[in-house]
C-alpha cells in the first residue's frame, strides 16, 4: 500500500493509527473540504482492505453454522420420512425429542463464551450431546464477528452469517428429497442416510474450521501490521481480550433493563422462527403432499425469508437505522401467521401458503437485524462476551416453547402453534420498542455530553 521505512513499517504508520483513517495513507492537514468530502483514495484502500476481511472471516463461519444447523435441523426432515414409525415414536416424544437438543444448548453457551440404541432413549441422548457440541458456535461467532466491522458495515456481515440458518433449512429439504430416494439402499431407511451424509459434512467442514478461523483482528496474520492496527482502531476493539470477566461485571450487565429486552426480543423471534424452521415439513405435508414434494415445497418459504433478510440488511446499513425495519417484519409475521389461521381448504391453498412464507420471512428475515441491533450497540470485549452468550442463552429458551408448537394432534388447522407465533410476534413488537426508547435516551444524553473529536464513536443504532 506504500512505502516500507528502515524500521519495516510503512511510512505513515503513525498517522494512520491514531486517527482510524485506513492503513498506508499520509494524513494532510484538515480543511473544512477535507472534512465533508471523502478521500476516493482512501475509500478504495479501506473497501479493499473490508474485501479482504469478508473473503477470511465470512465464509468459513458461515459454512460452519450450515452444517451446524442441518445436523439439528435434518430431525424435521426426518420427522417426514419414517423415523418415528421405525423408532416407535409416539404422542409428543417426537417434540421431546426435538426438545432435548436446547437442554445442553442453553446451558453451555454463556460458559463457551467465556472460557446407541435404536430407541427412544438413545434419539434423546445422541439430540442432547448435539446440543452440548454446538452450544458455543452461534453466539461465539456473533460475538467475533462484531470486532471485524464497524456499526455501519456490521448489519450485511450479521445477516450473511444469519442466513446460514436459512440456508442449512432450505438446502435441508432439498437434500432430505434427494436422500429419500435412497431408501432402502444397503438395507438402510432413507431418514438414515440423512443423519449419516450430513454427518460426514460436518466432519470434514469442522477440520477445515480448525485451520481457517481466526479469532480476533490482532491475530490475524493474513493482516499486515498497519492493517491489524485500523481494523482495531475503527471497531474500537484494542481492549484485551484476555481481560477476565467478574462475577461482578455479570451482575453490572443484568441490572440494566435494556439487556433483559435484549434478550426477550431474541426470545420472542426465536420461537416463531424455530416454529417454522421444525414444522414447515409438517406443515406442508399436512396441506396434502407425498414425500419428496412435501420437501421440495418446504423451499420456497426459507428461500423468500433469505431475499428479504438480504434486502433488509442492505437498506438497513445504508440508512444507518435498524428498528424500522424490524417493525416492518414483524408486521408481515403478524399478517402471514393470521392468514394461516384463518384460511383453510384445498380451495384457498395459494393463499394459505402465500401467508406461510409471509410469516417465515417476518420471523427468519429479522432475527439477524434484532441479533445485530443488540450487539453491536455493546461495548468492548467484556459486554459483548457476556451480551452475546446472555442474549442467545436466553433467546433459546424459545427454541424449547417451540418445539411443542405444532402437534401431530391438531393438524391440520394447528390453531394452538398459531395463536402462539402470534403472540410472541406481538410481543417481539412490543419488547422492540422498549428497546428503541431506552437506546434513543441514551443517544440523546451522549450527544449533548459529547465533543467534537468523539463525534461518531461507537454510534448507537436505533
Amino acid at each position: 500500500m506504500s512505502g516500507v521505512n528502515r524500521t519495516g513499517k510503512t511510512a505513515s504508520t503513525e498517522n494512520s493509527h491514531n486517527d482510524g483513517s485506513p492503513p498506508g495513507t499520509a494524513q494532510s492537514p484538515a480543511s473544512p473540504e477535507a472534512v465533508t468530502r471523502p478521500d476516493p483514495v482512501l475509500s478504495v484502500h479501506e473497501a479493499k482492505l473490508l474485501r479482504k476481511i469478508d473473503f477470511h472471516v465470512l465464509p468459513i463461519l458461515f459454512l460452519v453454522y450450515v452444517v451446524a444447523f442441518l445436523d439439528r435441523v435434518n430431525m424435521s426432515n426426518a420427522l417426514t420420512l419414517g423415523l418415528p414409525s421405525e423408532l416407535g415414536l409416539t404422542g409428543q416424544q417426537p417434540n421431546v425429542a426435538l426438545t432435548i437438543f436446547f437442554v445442553p444448548y442453553i446451558i453451555f453457551e454463556i460458559p463457551s463464551n467465556l472460557l446407541m440404541k435404536k430407541s427412544y432413549a438413545g434419539i434423546l441422548a445422541t439430540r442432547f450431546f448435539l446440543g452440548l457440541a454446538e452450544a458455543g458456535i452461534f453466539p461465539g461467532s456473533f460475538y467475533l464477528i462484531s470486532f471485524w466491522y464497524k456499526q455501519q458495515e456490521a448489519q450485511a456481515r450479521f445477516t450473511a452469517y444469519w442466513c446460514s440458518t436459512m440456508a442449512a433449512s432450505a438446502f435441508g429439504s432439498l437434500l432430505a428429497s434427494g436422500i429419500a430416494n435412497m431408501d432402502g439402499l444397503r438395507g438402510l431407511t432413507g431418514w438414515r442416510w440423512v443423519f449419516i451424509l450430513e454427518g460426514i459434512a460436518t466432519v470434514l467442514v469442522a477440520v477445515a474450521a480448525f485451520f481457517t478461523i481466526t479469532d480476533f483482528p490482532r491475530e490475524a496474520k493474513w493482516l499486515t501490521e498497519d492493517e491489524r492496527e485500523f481494523v482495531m482502531n475503527k471497531t474500537e476493539s484494542k481492549e484485551s481480550v484476555a481481560h477476565p470477566v467478574t462475577f461482578r461485571d455479570v451482575l453490572a450487565f443484568l441490572a440494566k433493563p435494556k439487556h433483559w429486552l435484549g434478550a426477550l426480543m431474541y426470545f420472542s423471534i426465536l420461537i416463531p422462527a424455530y416454529s417454522f424452521i421444525y414444522f414447515t415439513p409438517t406443515i406442508v405435508q399436512g396441506l396434502g403432499y407425498g414425500t419428496i414434494q412435501t420437501q421440495l415445497q418446504s423451499v420456497p418459504p426459507f428461500a423468500a425469508s433469505f431475499g428479504f433478510a438480504v434486502l433488509l440488511a442492505i437498506f438497513s446499513d445504508r440508512m444507518r437505522v435498524r428498528s424500522p425495519f424490524i417493525f416492518f417484519g414483524l408486521c408481515l409475521l403478524i399478517a402471514g401467521t393470521a392468514m394461516c389461521m384463518q384460511i383453510h381448504g384445498v380451495e384457498h391453498f395459494s393463499s394459505e401458503y402465500a401467508g406461510l412464507c409471509l410469516a417465515a420471512m417476518g420471523s427468519l428475515g429479522v432475527g439477524g437485524n434484532i441479533v445485530c441491533w443488540y450487539i453491536m450497540n455493546l461495548r468492548g470485549h467484556v459486554e459483548r462476551a457476556i451480551g452475546s452468550g446472555w442474549m442467545i442463552c436466553f433467546g433459546n429458551i424459545g427454541g424449547i416453547v417451540a418445539t411443542f408448537a405444532f402437534q401431530k394432534k391438531d393438524s391440520p388447522l394447528y390453531h394452538t402453534g398459531y395463536s402462539l407465533v402470534l403472540a410472541m410476534g406481538a410481543l417481539c413488537f412490543a419488547s422492540c420498542a422498549g428497546y428503541a426508547l431506552i437506546i434513543w435516551r441514551e443517544r440523546r444524553e451522549a450527544t449533548a455530553g459529547r465533543s467534537g473529536k468523539d463525534e461518531g464513536k461507537h454510534e448507537l443504532y436505533l
